[in-house]
């Protein structure tokens, strides 16, 4: 199995996403190892002759995605026996030969304490905890969107998704089996509906999640869940509440077409 590192001196958060995207295209599988915060020159060699060694080991030279801003510690890498792809080098100069500008190397500036969106996340993080799972409803004109759904279909995730990744203020609210013979929006929901999102999932999906959870159970039943997605999405066309079925996407996915869809300013930046 070929061998992919993702190597940085800062947290290699970079590298890990610029690098797995990549290989995603192609149909191989990859052992993948990430080491960030290689800051020495001693570091650097002891890493440099890790991948030596994964050579020995495999006969096949390793991939090796790096985002060094120190020039010595990217050499001494580029010295190993594995194929090198630097992402910061390769765009540096045609960027500032665009904006005229020289760069000025700092480490650990992308993904800092210090960086201007920190505190908007973790503000947002601490938001989406607190409001989780309709357990405070009297926050939620300080909410960015609303995520509602029957339980177990990925609102909970989601929430602290958006609020992590982008800072995005996100409660959400469930719909019980109590709820299902006369389901409405609550008064605390109507007042909020400009900031409702409704997510669904396919009652075959939704089963087998809930199986793990409550195995044999009624509240796990395919009858069940059937019921309960049937009427929460009526009420979503009913109520012109926009919803997304989550069934084949990742929470990575469904955030991003939340955005989409909604247009929530993204505080990543």
């Amino acid at each position: 199995m070929r061998t992919a590192f993702y190597i940085s001196d800062g947290t290699a958060i970079t590298a890990e996403v610029f690098g797995q995207a990549l290989l995603t295209l192609f149909p191989t599988k990859f052992e993948h190892v990430t080491i960030p915060f290689v800051e020495t020159a001693e570091m650097a060699e002891q890493v440099k002759q890790r991948i030596n060694d994964r050579y020995k080991t495999t006969g096949e030279r390793p991939l090796i995605f790096q985002t060094f801003v120190d020039d010595n510690l990217r050499q001494i890498i580029n010295h190993s026996n594995g194929v090198c792809y630097d992402f910061l080098h390769s765009f540096i100069e045609p960027v500032q030969r665009e904006l005229g500008v020289a760069p000025v190397p700092k480490t650990h500036r992308t993904h800092s304490i210090h960086e201007q969106t920190y505190d908007f996340r973790i503000d947002a993080v601490n938001y989406a905890l607190a409001n989780d799972d309709g357990s405070n409803l009297k926050d939620y004109d300080q909410a960015d969107i609303i995520l509602i759904g029957v339980s177990r279909s990925g609102k909970t995730p989601t929430s602290l998704y958006l609020a992590l990744q982008y800072g995005i203020k996100a409660a959400n609210y469930p719909f019980v089996e109590e709820d299902m013979e006369q389901l409405r929006l609550p008064e605390v929901l109507k007042r909020n509906q400009d900031k409702l999102f409704g997510l669904t999932i396919t009652p075959e999906r939704l089963h087998h999640i809930r199986e793990q959870r409550r195995a044999n159970s009624r509240y796990a039943s395919l009858r069940q869940c059937q019921l309960e997605l049937n009427e929460v999405e009526r009420l979503y066309q009913q109520e012109h509440i926009p919803f997304l079925n989550s069934t084949h996407l990742s929470i990575e996915e469904i955030s991003a077409k939340i955005i989409a869809k909604t247009g929530l300013k993204r505080r990543k930046y």
